[in-house]
């Protein structure tokens, strides 16, 4: 539990300043340019009896067609083998991928294997939406430190493949030809799209980008230079970004990440046997039997069951310390940050995740 406490403080005073520079590439994306997923139907052979069994007919099948396609001809009905089994291959290929070009590939099992350790893939297609070949994957699948002989839970039926695909078919883009193009920001904030319109317009000496939503900003490149040279100047330059003040819980772990300059107003806050109230007050009490101050830096003492902060010093850190203080779990500290956030004592957006 301590060591849970000391995690929880040391994020929450990991981003101090909502304002910070940020370069562009880092908040923006270029539309157009992004990865596209690929998924592809296979078998894996080679398992030494940790393979689909009967029941999975599919399976059977799917090893019937493939001979078949080496002139042998078998009844799907026949096999007894349990040393293949039946995967799905996912992958994504990058916008500018090349022929030739060697990419990571994940392997799952869709049947009932025990196990894919030790397993081969053998030739698979991978396929885009549109429903055309892109890749084509093989090779020996790698579990990692995973087995499928430990108690608990079962991993050893998924793996991966490094390079195991082949680009084969390249994706269109004409991005080189272009005169324009568009930018979209990761989080939408209308002080972001005008500071990068702002920034591009100064440093160009001329309208080559236009703001048309909290999200989106039109690039006309300039005449004297291509469109290469012009987004790869935009991503290196840096703005002064405005970051939304936001609180991350997750509830699952008890881990809250916060800025330590998020503010709660005074509110009074029951929950289970912990009564609090959150209360600015011109100077702390002393420290006695009965008092406890956390430190003159802090500026929060606790009373009576009551948090009282200095003017300013009602942060969502402050309080989480004062909270953990009072004898509150991480558990009822997260329940607490959201009757806050419910009261509106909170103005940062809170994320439970």
């Amino acid at each position: 539990m301590k060591h849970l406490f000391t995690a929880i403080f040391f994020v929450l005073s990991i981003v101090l300043f909502p304002l910070q520079a940020s370069k562009i590439g880092d908040i923006a994306n270029i539309v157009g340019v992004r990865d596209n997923q690929l998924i592809g139907y296979g078998l894996v052979v080679g398992l030494g009896g940790t393979g689909d069994g009967s029941s999975s007919i599919f399976t059977l099948q799917s090893l019937a067609n493939m001979l078949q396609t080496m002139n042998v001809s078998i009844d799907p009905n026949t096999i007894k083998s349990k040393n293949i089994a039946a995967v799905v291959v996912t992958t994504k290929i990058d916008a500018f991928a090349k022929q030739g070009d060697k990419i990571n590939i994940n392997i799952a099992s869709i049947g009932d294997a025990k196990s894919l350790e030790g397993g081969t893939l053998v030739l698979t297609p991978l396929k885009g939406v549109d429903g055309k070949i892109y890749a084509l994957a093989q090779g020996s699948v790698t579990i990692g430190g995973m087995n499928s002989k430990g108690g608990g839970k079962n991993h050893a039926t998924a793996g991966m493949i490094f390079n195991g695909a082949t680009i084969e078919r390249e994706l269109p883009n004409n991005l080189y030809s272009k005169n324009d193009a568009t930018l979209s920001l990761k989080i939408r904030n209308f002080a972001n799209a005008i500071a990068i319109q702002k920034t591009l317009n100064k440093v160009y000496k001329e309208n080559v980008a236009t703001a048309v939503d909290p999200k989106t900003i039109k690039l006309n490149k300039p005449s004297n230079m291509s469109m290469i040279e012009f987004l790869a100047g935009i991503e290196s330059l840096s703005i002064d970004y405005d970051k939304k003040q936001k609180i991350i819980i997750n509830e699952r772990t008890g881990t809250i990440v916060a800025g330590v300059d998020i503010e709660i107003t005074p509110v009074v806050i029951t929950h289970g046997d912990i009564t609090i109230k959150i209360e600015e007050a011109q100077e702390l009490p002393k420290a006695s039997a009965d008092v406890l101050v956390l430190d003159e830096n802090t500026a929060v003492g606790l009373q009576d069951g009551r948090i009282k902060t200095k003017k300013g010093a009602s942060t969502v850190a402050n309080i989480t310390r004062s909270l953990q203080k009072l004898g509150a779990t991480p558990k009822d500290i997260i329940s607490i940050l959201e009757a806050i956030k419910k009261a509106g004592a909170i103005v940062a957006d809170l994320d439970v995740i």
